[in-house]
């Protein structure tokens, strides 16, 4: 069975193609720019581990150059696609906005346009930031969506593209709004690992709106089994879409005193509430529960322990 996963060295892509790669009977051909939003160094560490698996491939190409990806693409058939290469970064929406018109929505263009055939299921990476601010929780699948940053609106087009890609070309698109996911070998710029890297580094951590949020943490354990499943179930139409996520929001300031007490001390400096930023996220995971019949989820506490051991172990903290 072939499968195509683009962004195969970023957080997401690189920890389901490993838990794929464990099947002989799966062979992968992995995408990935190496883009340097965070440090390449970090996707480098990633590939390095995905090479060592004999049913892996990885070629270096940019989604935003459609001649290369194009040709590379021409003669390959696929089963399954995943697609989560893309530009990610609320905050950094507001620097460079068109990095998100290039990479997010015609990145999604060219490569469906690469593709000469229809796989069986074509995965990709939306996000829920889609939803903007909503007083109204846990937010379904259903709700309007009204994306406050460029980002999200990115987000919002894919899943519009998608939409009328499944009814044109009978393509079977599954849509993903991931949540806050977090664990081994994620992203530098995410909340846990500046945190984790003011512990080591003994550096301050600046704290948006006093830490008066909420997050929907997602262990990414969690999001790699639900994706497995998700490719071998059944789904009803030709355009699904899940929240993807622990529909358990964590109070951002909690976090930041359990992290404090329980696994390493560092000094908190409130700042004002970034502009970029949502009050809270909390997704109703109802909808991917009942197809997947996946309901275990894993403890947010013990999964933060954990993903601060492989932090600690690894060095992330030495990596710029």
């Amino acid at each position: 069975m072939n499968i195509l996963i683009t962004g195969s060295s970023g957080f997401i892509g690189f920890s389901l193609a490993t838990k794929l790669l464990k099947n002989k009977n799966f062979t992968i051909v992995g995408i990935d720019n190496h883009d340097e939003y965070y440090s390449p160094i970090l996707k480098k560490k990633r590939l390095k581990v995905l090479n060592k698996y004999k049913n892996f491939t990885f070629k270096k190409i940019d989604i935003v150059n459609k001649t290369k990806l194009k040709k590379y693409l021409n003669n390959k058939k696929f089963d399954y696609v995943f697609h989560f290469a893309a530009q990610a970064g609320v905050r950094f929406s507001f620097e460079n906005p068109f990095k998100y018109i290039d990479t997010n929505i015609m990145g999604f263009v060219n490569l469906l346009k690469s593709l000469k055939y229809s796989p069986r299921k074509f995965f990709y990476a939306s996000s829920s930031s889609v939803y903007g601010d909503t007083s109204k929780f846990p937010v379904d699948e259903n709700t309007l969506l009204l994306p406050k940053n460029i980002y999200g609106m990115s987000k919002v087009i894919n899943e519009d593209l998608a939409n009328f890609m499944s009814k044109k070309y009978k393509i079977n698109f599954i849509g993903l709004r991931f949540y806050t996911v977090f664990g081994p070998w994620g992203r530098p710029d995410m909340f846990l690992f500046k945190i984790f890297k003011c512990i080591f580094l003994k550096k301050i951590f600046f704290l948006n709106n006093k830490g008066n949020h909420e997050r929907d943490f997602t262990f990414i354990n969690d999001v790699t089994s639900m994706m497995v499943l998700l490719m071998r179930k059944k789904t009803n139409n030709k355009h699904e879409i899940f929240n993807i996520c622990s529909n358990n929001p964590q109070n951002i300031l909690k976090i930041s005193n359990y992290i404090k007490k329980n696994l390493g001390n560092f000094k908190i400096k409130f700042v004002k509430k970034h502009s970029a930023d949502v009050f809270k996220t909390h997704g109703n995971n109802l909808k991917v529960k009942k197809i997947t019949n996946y309901k275990k989820f894993s403890n947010v506490q013990d999964a933060i322990k954990l993903t601060f051991e492989w932090y600690k172990q690894n060095h992330i903290h030495k990596i710029d």
